[in-house]
């Protein structure tokens, strides 16, 4: 009786309503999305809004028996699953599936794929969490700051080669959990400048860019001129920006893939590609506008039904949202995930485990990262990466990575009052 009381009230139910929102607010928009007249029933298995029932369903339940699983199980296996994600992630170079360029999926048969980059950051999250949450381990001290690097690079190094650049920039997200462990801010500032460096130096002459760094350098150099300590590390700042500067002319020309570059010039503003890689995002664009403020209304949007918009009803998904729901629609989808955001924030800063605050960061930090791209790059804000919107978009991998993410912080808070 004590174990169901505490199953039922200790759950945070109203973070699992958003779960179940979002996950219905997916199923109907993938029905409209990829509407076939010779299959209108909505739980028609032969369609792929059939088959994300199914994957609703089976991830419904698998949030249940994580709730009800022992939490120290969690912890004390979150080496181990970190390990079989990374041998199915070089499994996957060997006998993956190429979809769309990329060799990410593992054929399981029936017409279903395992997608294992997806899990990988989950288990990438678990096994930071569990190595953090150590003993003496420290994030502004180099040994620790490297441990945990590695535990995200290693998967990242091996997604980069499928080559899947969505899914390994997601793993970036994961330095939100670093700071808030006690990562220097001047990393993040650190990061966001070779961003900016690396967007202006394919804007412009890479010899003018070079020539204001040295500029402001050497103003910093005056201002602080008494300071040998200054002095070097500004000299030591100036000199790996300048090498950056020149590497990434090599880097856009020789190491990114030619649709990579024309996504980027796209964005840029650098070229026009309305026929060809910048077709989906203009198109995107065209639906989400033609929906004005309330939209064209289920099943009406001209865009979706005609399939104007390709991978509607996986990357570009908040698409048909915006076109047949309108601004209002967008809103409240976009409410949602902030609420949630939140929400796993406030969830991971209750925690008496160093182990799920670090983890409620990280899946905090996971989702964000998503939301925010894969909105950003159906508006062209951001280059086309090819990640899933989480719980809406279509497909069983991305939908029972995201729910073993988020139940796993639901069951990890459900013991907070313990000790994890």
């Amino acid at each position: 009786m004590n174990n169901q009381r505490s199953f039922f009230f200790n759950v945070d139910w109203v973070t699992v309503f958003i779960y179940l929102a979002l996950c219905t607010i997916g199923w109907f928009n993938i029905h409209a999305a990829v509407f076939d007249a010779r299959h209108p029933s909505i739980i028609d298995f032969e369609t792929n809004y059939g088959k994300q029932f199914l994957f609703i369903i089976i991830s419904i339940v698998l949030g249940v028996v994580i709730l009800l699983l022992e939490s120290r199980f969690i912890t004390a296996l979150s080496p181990g699953f970190y390990g079989v994600t990374v041998l199915l992630l070089l499994l996957v170079l060997v006998i993956g599936r190429n979809v769309g360029g990329n060799r990410a999926w593992i054929s399981m048969g029936g017409g279903f794929r395992l997608q294992p980059a997806e899990f990988a950051k989950l288990t990438a999250c678990l096994l930071l969490a569990r190595y953090l949450s150590g003993p003496n381990v420290k994030v502004s001290e180099p040994k620790s700051l490297a441990i945990a690097a590695a535990i995200i690079g290693v998967p990242m190094f091996l997604i980069m080669l499928q080559p899947d650049m969505g899914s390994t920039l997601v793993f970036l997200s994961l330095v939100f959990v670093l700071y808030r462990e006690g990562l220097s801010p001047y990393f993040l500032v650190i990061g966001f400048l070779f961003i900016a460096l690396f967007v202006t130096a394919i804007l412009y002459n890479p010899l003018f860019v070079i020539l204001v760094i040295v500029a402001i350098g050497t103003l910093i150099i005056f201002m602080f001129k008494r300071s040998k300590k200054v002095l070097v590390t500004i000299l030591t700042g100036l000199a790996i920006c300048i090498v950056f500067v020149l590497s990434v002319k090599f880097i856009y020309n020789n190491v990114l893939q030619p649709h990579q570059k024309v996504r980027i010039d796209i964005v840029l503003g650098i070229k026009s590609d309305l026929k060809g890689k910048g077709y989906n995002v203009n198109q995107s664009k065209i639906a989400i506008g033609s929906g004005k403020m309330w939209g064209k209304g289920y099943l009406h949007g001209t865009q979706t039904k005609y399939a104007f918009v390709p991978e509607q009803s996986t990357d570009f998904i908040f698409c048909t949202v915006g076109e047949e729901w309108g601004f209002a629609g967008s809103l409240v989808v976009i409410g949602l995930y902030l609420f949630l955001v939140l929400r796993l924030i406030m969830i991971a800063e209750r925690q008496r485990s160093p182990f799920s605050r670090v983890y409620g960061y990280g899946a905090a930090s996971i989702i964000f990262f998503h939301v925010m791209i894969n909105v950003g790059m159906t508006i062209g804000l951001v280059p086309v990466i090819g990640i899933p919107l989480p719980f809406i978009s279509y497909g069983g991998s991305s939908l029972l990575s995201f729910t073993i993410l988020l139940f796993i912080l639901l069951k990890l808070d459900s013991n907070r009052m313990g000790i994890v």
